[in-house]
């Protein structure tokens, strides 16, 4: 049986169709050609077994982009932005809080235009073949020319764009069977013109963990820029695998799943080490360090990961004191939860401390920014998510180095503590309705 077809609505009306194998968090993967339905890899026995492997230990999301499969077939924009926004509301409707994503093949610059302006949605990232530019499958004089050929043979016009988009990845007329589904896929409202040619930026600054998977023998992207994009995310790792098929269900399938299960996470769920207060009162502590991609660019990997060491050794030792939990790591940051708010102010003020001591013997100094929200988050396998965890991120977003921020609601939990405070006045977060007033803690007047 297939799975279920379920519709989520974008931002500017379009009803994008998705379904969902499996249980747990979700491991979203966008369609990898616009033009190819997402079930198709779910109708052969060979894409089945990769999606039910994959889904054993989460649930696995997949659409169909705008215009195609069972979405709305009248959207004509099929720009990076507007696929974007097909991956956003698909998000939305399958979480509350974070997903794992997937960067796969011509998805590339949707998804990491969409990760780079919503960090704290997506947890950890997977990269399949996807390059960081996407480009117009004909040339405006060709696309001219098609449009004319459109109303006159719509036949040719099928098999002019199921060359396009062939020559498009590299592949010619070398698949049969690829070709074949871009006929029975084929939609004829659909316009070369309208695929812009795009660049991702910004790569430095998309920080949560990722694995850049690649085939040693894949034809397109090349190798050296599968290597340029490794290099440009800050904590990526590259793996290689044999074989030269574009897609990650065909060829070895039980290497590409044991890669995606040892980097998401497989086997039994994690032990719980939440902290929280009787009443289900949850404190949630944010890190970050300033200027943390400047640093690794001036110290390359080697010098720059000793920095980060050090860094996790003082947050972490510093946690224990205080009886915070690390909830999980970004790499350059921290997630701690505690069950009482005046330890997590006490441990900011101490992490603040122990930093500026460290840069002051140090060479290399360590300016980091702390955010603290409290509430009743949402737990799931030993992390947290929802809107109070949220908050708490873009909080910690809005300090500087060497500062500790909290909104109003928090001030008055430590009403009668010997903390001092300065108001920072009102801010607009993004994803909350009411701005939110911030005070700065003035750890040094302790």
């Amino acid at each position: 049986m297939e799975p279920q077809i379920k519709y989520a609505l974008t931002e500017d009306g379009v009803s994008i169709a998705y379904w969902t194998l499996g249980e747990g968090r979700p491991f979203v993967v966008p369609p990898g050609s616009a033009a190819i339905p997402s079930l198709r890899a779910w109708r052969t026995t060979e894409g089945r077994e990769f999606l039910q492997r994959l889904a054993a230990r989460r649930m696995v999301v997949r659409y169909d982009s705008r215009g195609f499969g069972a979405s709305q077939a009248s959207a004509v924009d099929f720009s990076p932005e507007a696929r974007a926004q097909d991956l956003s509301a698909v998000i939305r409707k399958v979480a509350h809080d974070q997903v794992d994503l997937c960067a796969y093949l011509e998805s590339g610059p949707a998804v990491l235009r969409y990760v780079s302006r919503n960090p704290e949605r997506v947890s950890r990232l997977v990269l399949w073949g996807c390059t960081l530019r996407e480009e117009r499958y004909v040339s405006d004089e060709a696309a001219a020319i098609l449009a004319e050929l459109k109303s006159v043979d719509p036949d040719l016009y099928r098999e002019a764009f199921v060359a396009a988009v062939l020559r498009h990845q590299g592949l010619d007329q070398q698949s049969a069977e690829y070709a074949q589904s871009l006929r029975e896929a084929f939609n004829p409202t659909w316009e070369f013109a309208v695929v812009q040619s795009t660049d991702v930026e910004d790569l430095e600054q998309i920080t949560m963990p990722a694995l850049v998977l690649h085939r040693r023998g894949m034809a397109r992207p090349s190798m050296a820029e599968i290597q340029a994009i490794a290099a440009r995310l800050p904590n990526a790792r590259l793996v290689l695998l044999d074989g030269d098929t574009v897609t990650p269900y065909s060829g070895d399938v039980g290497a590409v799943v044991a890669a995606m299960d040892e980097f998401l996470g497989a086997g039994e769920p994690r032990i719980s080490t939440v902290r929280s207060a009787p009443g289900g009162l949850v404190t949630v502590l944010f890190t970050d360090i300033v200027g943390h991609t400047e640093m690794m660019q001036r110290l390359g990997d080697t010098k720059g990961r000793d920095v980060l060491r050090e860094h996790e050794r003082i947050t972490r030792e510093t946690l224990k004191a205080h009886g915070g939990a690390e909830v999980k790591t970004m790499g350059d940051g921290f997630m701690a939860s505690f069950g009482s708010v005046t330890s997590a102010m006490d441990c900011a003020i101490a992490l603040q401390r122990a930093f500026a001591a460290h840069s002051e013997q140090e060479g290399e100094p360590l300016h980091v920014r702390v955010g603290i929200n409290a509430g009743e988050p949402i737990e799931e396998d030993g992390d947290l998510f929802g809107a109070t965890v949220i908050l708490a991120s873009r909080i910690a977003a809005k300090a500087d180095g060497g500062e500790i921020l909290i909104p109003e609601p928090v001030r008055h939990l430590l009403s009668g503590k010997s903390f001092t405070f300065s108001d920072r006045g009102e801010y607009a977060m993004k994803g909350f309705d009411d701005a939110v007033r911030l005070y700065e803690v003035r750890w040094q007047a302790r």
